[in-house]
């Protein structure tokens, strides 16, 4: 009977974070647990842009793992809200990117060449989250694909802005995208064998 229990339990949850600490009928405790996973996540994501990690051919940090990340664990909503509360942080002037305070702070490094991946991480976080809720996050070839399609919004919204402003003359891929590849490339895998394991570990 436990065991029906525990596998009914792990059904019914939507994402990890609903596993972890599920919602209750009474509101004022899941408030309690959706702001402190925004308010984490958002730290989270401050921590992960400034850690730079030694990789070919450019150093790693792990931003765009912990963004698609806290959407499948979070779901949707609280994923991009987290994203959101990082972003409102670095817009009032909070070092929270990478680079800053060195390359600069505020709405004058969000308009830079990097917004656009700053806005698409919004966007690919609440995708991920919107698979993580349809169980992509429970296999390795789904977390895969869905990290995948992750990154491929990122670079979009990225790629897109970098180009509308230095111009789609100059080498707009080889600046904005191919040096990273290899480095994301190991950030899949990494999610890929985390996530799943986790859920099984519920099991």
């Amino acid at each position: 009977m436990a065991t029906a229990n525990a596998d009914q339990s792990l059904n019914s949850a939507a994402t990890l974070l609903d596993q972890l600490v599920p919602a209750t009928d009474a509101g004022t405790s899941t408030w309690v647990r959706n702001i402190a996973a925004v308010v984490v996540g958002s730290i989270l994501l401050t921590l992960s842009a400034k850690a730079s990690i030694p990789f070919y051919p450019v150093p790693m940090t792990l931003q765009t793992l912990v963004v698609l990340a806290l959407g499948m664990v979070l779901g949707p909503r609280l994923g991009a809200a987290a994203v959101i509360a990082y972003l409102a942080q670095g817009a009032i002037g909070l070092p929270v990117f990478a680079g800053t305070p060195e390359k600069g702070i505020g709405l004058a490094y969000m308009l830079g060449t990097t917004g656009g991946y700053l806005l698409g991480f919004i966007v690919a976080a609440y995708a991920t989250g919107m698979l993580a809720e349809r169980r992509w996050d429970r296999s390795v070839v789904t977390t895969i694909a869905a990290m995948v399609i992750g990154n491929v919004i990122i670079y979009a919204f990225g790629i897109a802005w970098l180009g509308s402003i230095v111009g789609w003359d100059k080498p707009v891929l080889a600046w904005g995208m191919t040096p990273f590849l290899l480095g994301d490339l190991a950030k899949i895998l990494i999610a890929a064998a985390v996530l799943p394991t986790l859920w099984k570990l519920f099991k």
